[in-house]
């Protein structure tokens, strides 16, 4: 089994870019490869989490870690689709839970973009470096269901990419918790990174990169409480490692909180997504109904 990689260099030169200086130091990773590295907690500056543009001195360490991705190609693969809305430039689709949005180690095949290069196989031509990921612009964890959008071109791409990156996309999830949160509404600032004894989980550290989550109750049952939750900021696991942190992990989260007799994952729901046709600039909103496994668990819980 193939292990993750790290690698150390010592910068000798001030003023150079923190995603340039790794894709340089690393043979065979691109810029874009680089920044995704960045974004996921994956590169640290003298021991702590930092951003791409980072402006690095002479003397800065910097650790590097990758994970292998599988060599094998991507493929077609048939499989039922839930598309909410399509044009020229982008799908906005309804992800079922127990779908891994694109190859990864221990999911070489049956992903979401398998399935979309069925539908469209245009989409492998978008970017011939992309890694496994062509048109995905952001995601859901596996067990998470809900509203995403894959982008059919390389400008539509870039347009979307930037929207995210500007955080002008309006998302928001709806999450059972267990215990009563109170107050009604409120904001989670806690800066997130990999977790020091388990780099394959996500933790609140206190050197990691911003990450900010609004929640508003919609319902308080018996012992849990139903949200609608707004990430501000798209870091791994965001809403699954911040909950957890303030006391109320989302039930049926066996990573960052405990398993539940009413579910077999997660209760969490990407269930409204709005933003900017790159075509037009017109703004749109979606929305998706809560699947039958949720609406059963809260009817249980009830």
């Amino acid at each position: 089994m193939t292990m993750e990689k790290t690698c150390s260099f010592v910068v000798e030169t001030s003023g150079v870019r923190l995603d340039r200086f790794v894709s340089e130091k690393c043979p065979g990773l691109s810029r874009t490869q680089a920044q995704r590295l960045i974004e996921e907690g994956n590169v640290a500056v003298n021991d702590r989490a930092a951003k791409s543009g980072l402006k690095l001195s002479a003397g800065d360490r910097v650790k590097v870690t990758i994970f292998p991705t599988p060599p094998s190609p991507l493929a077609p693969e048939v499989m039922p689709l839930k598309i909410v809305y399509e044009d020229a430039d982008l799908l906005v689709i309804d992800k079922p839970a127990g779908l891994t949005v694109h190859p990864a180690p221990g999911h070489p095949g049956g992903t979401l973009i398998n399935a979309i290069l069925a539908y469209y196989p245009r989409l492998a031509e978008i970017s011939p470096s992309a890694e496994g990921r062509p048109g995905i612009v952001h995601r859901l964890d596996k067990d998470t269901s809900g509203l995403m959008i894959v982008a059919k071109n390389r400008a539509a791409q870039l347009n979307l990419v930037e929207q995210f990156r500007a955080r002008t996309v309006k998302k928001a999830y709806l999450a059972l918790v267990r215990g009563k949160l109170k107050p009604e509404c409120g904001l989670i600032e806690a800066a997130l990174g990999r977790s020091p004894s388990d780099r394959k989980r996500m933790a609140v550290v206190r050197e990691g990169l911003e990450a900010r989550t609004r929640y508003q109750v919609v319902k308080y049952l018996d012992g849990f409480t139903l949200l609608e939750v707004m990430p501000e900021t798209g870091r791994t696991h965001q809403i699954r490692v911040h909950l957890a942190a303030i006391g109320y992990p989302v039930v049926g989260d066996a990573v960052y909180g405990v398993k539940s007799k009413h579910l077999s994952r997660q209760f969490l729901h990407a269930y409204r997504l709005g933003f900017k046709l790159p075509a037009t600039g017109e703004s749109v909103e979606f929305q998706s109904e809560l699947p039958e496994d949720l609406a059963r668990a809260l009817r249980e819980i009830r």
